[in-house]
């Protein structure tokens, strides 16, 4: 059962997830518990514990050198964690080989071959990976390549080459796919188009773990999100219930500055918050209340004799909640599941070093 609770960013960096790890569980498919990394005396990332259910689009947010391209090639076998556990689709991340076969990614870009076409190139990772070559045609045609699958890689669009990429993660059928900024350098086309196709593949139950940038792109796509800054986790839960904890306002436009001054006193006088913005000429103001609250504020301007003409309701974006979050650091709501049993609250995050088997080459 899923339920509120608010603590300290520092508090939610720690929150236990130690019984989680190790349960079999098809809840979540990655749980991890105090995962760090060192660059020498650089802390890149700091005790991550994170839980991405499975099935899900789960958004990973955070500025650049976040920590987050670096958490991803721990979660791939890629480097290895300085300290803490975890679990990737149930198997240890220290036995990669368990679970990669399951699992397809782009990191930072897809590479090819510049001139073997990208038919070629899948074919190339397919007899690489003992993919059945028929698989070749199925992911091209499931990213909108089929088309154009004989052309050279070097003739591709960035959109197309991005396509490319998502197309080789395909290769395998993944449980879990992780995509490190899909939609950089795109159009609003492609933006969209991989959208529709992200969409499609959690539809389908595949869980996607997607790092990136637009914000606005993460709203529209993502049920779950993880924000972390400087290594650090500060939220992780689901998108609705982030952005419903923080309170609508009601935008008012009135004809003057007069009344917009009058409006305000008068809202002012029901206890409620509001604010004009703009400049010193401006008529707009922002209300504390949401729409179930206009009703009432038509009525109270009328009386005042103010008219009116413009009213709506503004619900926060992802990108004020992501400013405010990574600007306060303060208490954020969290969304606990089954993977991060309620009855394991007050218990020590796990500082265990990384397992002995993961050293092993």
């Amino acid at each position: 059962m899923w339920f509120h609770r608010y603590v300290s960013a520092a508090a939610l960096a720690t929150e236990p997830v130690a019984r989680a790890i190790g349960q079999k569980s098809d809840c979540c498919a990655v749980v991890t518990s105090g995962l760090t990394k060192r660059f020498g005396k650089r802390l890149a990332v700091d005790g991550l514990d994170l839980l991405i259910p499975a099935g899900s689009i789960t958004g990973f947010v955070g500025p650049n050198g976040a920590g987050k391209t670096t958490t991803i090639r721990m979660l791939l076998g890629l480097i290895r964690p300085t300290a803490g556990r975890g679990t990737v689709l149930g198997h240890p991340l220290g036995h990669s080989r368990e679970y990669l076969p399951r699992v397809g990614a782009l990191i930072e870009g897809p590479t090819f071959y510049p001139a073997l076409s990208g038919r070629e190139n899948l074919m190339v990772l397919a007899r690489l990976a003992g993919i059945e070559k028929k698989r070749v045609d199925a992911v091209l045609e499931r990213v909108g390549l089929s088309a154009r699958g004989l052309d050279p890689f070097k003739t591709y669009s960035l959109g197309m080459r991005q396509r490319l990429g998502i197309a080789a993660a395909l290769l395998p059928v993944p449980e879990l796919l992780v995509l490190d900024e899909p939609t950089n350098g795109l159009d609003p086309h492609g933006i969209a188009e991989t959208r529709a196709m992200l969409r499609s593949f959690a539809d389908e139950g595949m869980t996607v773990f997607v790092s990136s940038h637009l914000l606005a792109e993460i709203q529209q796509i993502c049920e779950h999100l993880v924000v972390i800054e400087t290594g650090r986790l500060l939220f992780q839960g689901d998108v609705e219930e982030l952005l419903a904890a923080r309170a609508p306002e009601l935008i008012v436009r009135t004809e003057s500055r007069v009344e917009a001054r009058r409006l305000l006193l008068l809202v002012s006088n029901t206890g409620r918050s509001a604010r004009i913005v703009g400049d010193n000429e401006s008529t707009t103001l922002e209300i504390a209340a949401d729409c179930k609250w206009a009703g009432d504020l038509n009525r109270l301007a009328m009386a005042g004799g103010i008219t009116l003409v413009h009213l709506a309701e503004r619900r926060s974006t992802l990108e004020e909640a992501f400013f405010e979050i990574t600007r306060n650091g303060a208490k954020q709501p969290i969304r606990e599941s089954e993977c991060s049993p309620s009855a394991a609250r007050g218990s020590r995050r796990a500082t265990k070093a990384w397992p002995p088997e993961a050293r092993r080459p």
